[in-house]
């Protein structure tokens, strides 16, 4: 950060639109540098706070919010590897932090990554479940279980990230007479001639749209679920559950969108960084890898942001942890009941409701 420091106050000195040995102007840099260090702020103090509310509350240690909780952490380390990368945008070479970091930085990127999208798909599928199969969902779905599926998707996240680890490294640019001044922290020449960086890219775009294309089954099959039981709703509680119906659809509508924005530029930078031959397009791969980076930085930041601002019972639960004066009452208490990451037993309790009053309603 202090090598980062110095380096901005030399370019707002500089009369020249480049600043030293970066590939990038100062007019790309500085903002650039300013966005990832708020998000930086804001995805280490967000999800440290998810973290300490599912762990410390009972009642917010759901079924649901086991995967999220996970998920924070995957995001706050995925906050390790932001200097090196803000360090490497401001000074291309030489690459100073040596073999094992450059490495390590790239491995973690990915096995966090890898761990986040399913994350993502599993808890959707768990979703999905609890919406459409209520009776199976209750003999399934048990924290205990879920707690071995969150360590199994870790194993096989880190498992098949570990060709990142030996497909970057420190090279030269004259490695018959390296010289220190030109190292540089990137895929190494036997990756890139052998074609394991190829393969290494087109599974990880695997892991990308595989996830998506069951995403917008799961999502889509539990909006016709939703859209279909809201004739189905009878009784004094209807409008209540029909206005719960809508916030979960909402909430979903939106947890696709941001996976699809933060995500799909990354992956397409990192397929067009392996298939440009002209400088041209090799300028404009560059550029987009840094709008990606950003991006993917945004993805690590915004869950708490988006959980703080669609959910009551997690803005209730940040006062609970700070100690603040929040509403109580049973307007306020069910409101946090009614909403997603409750407790599975009474969602599964909910659910059964409406599925047996709409087969009620068709007998």
């Amino acid at each position: 950060i202090n090598l980062i420091k110095r380096h901005l106050q030399t370019c707002i000195n500089m009369e020249d639109h480049h600043c030293g040995d970066s590939l990038f102007p100062s007019s790309t840099l500085i903002p650039v540098t300013t966005i990832c260090i708020l998000l930086f702020i804001i995805g280490i103090t967000g999800n440290t706070m998810t973290i300490l509310i599912i762990n410390r509350f009972k009642d917010m240690k759901t079924t649901t919010n086991l995967y999220l909780s996970s998920m924070a952490i995957s995001d706050l380390v995925i906050f390790l590897s932001l200097p090196f990368d803000l360090y490497r945008l401001w000074k291309y070479v030489p690459w100073v932090f040596g073999e094992l970091v450059c490495r390590l930085s790239h491995y973690i990127n990915e096995g966090c990554t890898n761990a986040t999208i399913l994350h993502i798909t599993v808890l959707s599928m768990e979703r999905y479940l609890a919406i459409c199969f209520p009776f199976k969902a209750k003999a399934a779905i048990t924290k205990r279980r879920v707690k071995y599926v969150i360590l199994a998707l870790w194993g096989f996240a880190l498992l098949s990230a570990a060709p990142v680890f030996f497909l970057m490294g420190v090279e030269y640019e004259n490695e018959t007479m390296p010289d220190p001044a030109t190292r540089q922290c990137k895929h190494t020449r036997y990756a890139i001639e052998s074609g394991l960086l190829h393969t290494t890219i087109w599974v990880s775009t695997a892991y990308f749209f595989c996830p998506m294309f069951c995403l917008l089954f799961l999502y889509g099959s539990i909006g016709r679920k939703l859209w279909k039981s809201r004739h189905e709703l009878h009784g004094p509680n209807a409008a209540a559950r029909q206005k719960v119906n809508r916030q979960t659809v909402k909430i979903l509508a939106v947890v696709v969108l941001v996976f699809a924005i933060c995500w799909l530029p990354y992956h397409i930078g990192r397929f067009l960084f392996t298939h440009v031959d002209d400088y041209h397009s090799a300028r404009l791969s560059q550029n987009f890898n840094v709008a990606s980076m950003v991006l993917f930085y945004l993805s690590a930041s915004i869950n708490p942001v988006l959980y703080n601002v669609m959910s009551n019972k997690y803005r209730t639960a940040v006062k609970r942890l700070f100690l603040l004066p929040h509403r109580t009452g049973i307007i306020g208490v069910t409101e946090m009941k009614n909403e997603i990451g409750t407790d599975s037993h009474y969602e599964w309790k909910q659910l059964v409701t409406v599925t047996v009053a709409g087969e009620m309603t068709h007998k």
